[in-house]
């Protein structure tokens, strides 16, 4: 596996755990960190945007980290968020298709 890809699912955990930490300590609520993390991939993937050259799997990729932390946000327990292998799997299993046909 590359380097950069073991850095970036690291950094993409560090801040579910943050994400979760905030929770736990009243500050946000989970509603309130999926609504920041849904808003921020509607402005990637929003027609305010040009992806007309983007195909549909760099489109996936560039959502990627952010449908895996609303998954975590969405499925933390008390004190765990799920292992990055299951929120992947999660975030694959329930991806839209685009209107596009590339």
């Amino acid at each position: 596996m590359n380097v950069a890809n073991l850095q970036l699912e690291g950094l993409i955990m560090a801040v579910a755990a943050v994400n979760n930490a905030l929770v736990h300590k009243g500050l946000l609520t989970v509603d309130d960190i999926d609504l920041a993390l849904h808003k921020v991939e509607a402005g990637l993937t929003g027609e305010e945007r040009n992806y007309e050259d983007m195909s549909s799997s760099n489109r996936d990729a560039l959502c990627f980290p952010v449908r895996l932390l609303r998954m975590a946000n969405n499925a933390q327990g008390e004190v765990d968020i799920p292992p990055f292998s299951e929120l992947a799997r999660m975030v694959g299993s329930t991806k839209q298709p685009y209107n596009d046909q590339r």
